[in-house]
């Protein structure tokens, strides 16, 4: 596997910045994050360190070659199934344009949300899945591309309340697309955190659809047991649980990267920092993550 980090942590940065700061510190690769330029909806949204619509491919390929450090994946992640349209259109709108920009930079992978209408049923939701899906899917296949698609539910807060903004959250869920849409570059960006705060098995999808994980995130999290034992499951997540480090937090991750490494994974595997222990400044969020790389170093050769 190759260890990286998701750009997203280093909002105000430059490019050359992040990949300076991958090369200095070991690292062989960067998750880089390319949003619409403008205002972020949400935190660790709205980070551009890859601009898609002024896209400069030798100079980017001549920076990262020159510096040792592989780009991941073109991160992007909207609601492409927002029941706002024109939320929606322009959503799709963009990755396509990452899609077209991986082919060009030959990264040739995508992560984002597959999206959701959060006021509507999982069912209600499948039948849009095909319809706005198969077209990107097919669109990407034609150029090489993979998407990868993160397994986050999106449902944190009451303004993401009910249904959350991404469908991707379960097995079942992962079955029935896949079903749906069994083009072969449609696949996961697999974050075991997720699965840990709606109590599920983490491992076991990971043989299931060993064929379908496209990139791998490493992000824990903690499960507040007194605050879970205060407000129960039905509240908004983040009222009983808080995104950690790796090792930080209740993920196991010798059973979780054993695993990988029983299915033969060997691509990328990025960290995705968003501790709020470590907001306070630029460097404490480098800080951030070095530290994760220090703890996940036993289990990779850097």
């Amino acid at each position: 596997m190759k260890l990286g980090f998701n750009s997203a942590i280093l909002e105000g940065c430059t490019f050359e910045e992040v990949i300076d700061f991958a090369a200095d510190n070991g690292f062989s690769c960067v998750e880089l994050c390319a949003w619409p330029r403008g205002k972020a909806l949400r935190k660790y949204a709205g980070v551009t360190h890859l601009d898609v619509d002024y896209l400069d491919v030798d100079y980017i390929k001549n920076y990262t070659e020159e510096k040792r450090v592989n780009i991941s994946a073109i991160a992007y992640y909207p609601n492409p199934l927002d029941k706002d349209t024109e939320g929606s259109s322009l959503a799709i709108a963009h990755i396509k344009k990452c899609i077209e920009a991986a082919h060009r930079l030959n990264i040739n992978l995508v992560n984002t949300f597959i999206g959701r209408n959060q006021h509507k049923t999982i069912e209600e939701n499948l039948n849009t899945v095909q319809e706005v899906w198969k077209p990107i899917v097919e669109f990407a296949e034609d150029l090489g591309v993979k998407i990868a698609i993160e397994n986050c539910p999106m449902l944190f807060t009451s303004d993401e309340w009910p249904g959350g903004q991404n469908l991707m959250t379960t097995p079942a869920i992962f079955r029935k697309v896949f079903d749906l849409i069994p083009n072969r570059n449609f696949g996961l960006n697999f974050d075991p955190s997720h699965f840990v705060w709606q109590q599920m098995n983490y491992i076991k999808p990971i043989y299931e659809f060993k064929e379908r994980i496209h990139h791998i995130h490493f992000k824990d999290i903690k499960v507040y047991k007194d605050r879970l034992d205060d407000v129960g499951v039905m509240a908004t997540p983040l009222e009983y649980i808080s995104p950690k480090l790796p090792g930080l937090g209740d993920v196991n991750w010798g059973q979780y990267i054993s695993a990988l490494t029983d299915i033969g994974y060997c691509g990328y595997a990025v960290i995705e920092v968003e501790d709020k222990a470590f907001e306070s400044s630029l460097k404490a969020r480098k800080d951030s993550i070095n530290f994760s790389k220090n703890y996940l170093r036993q289990y990779f050769p850097i």
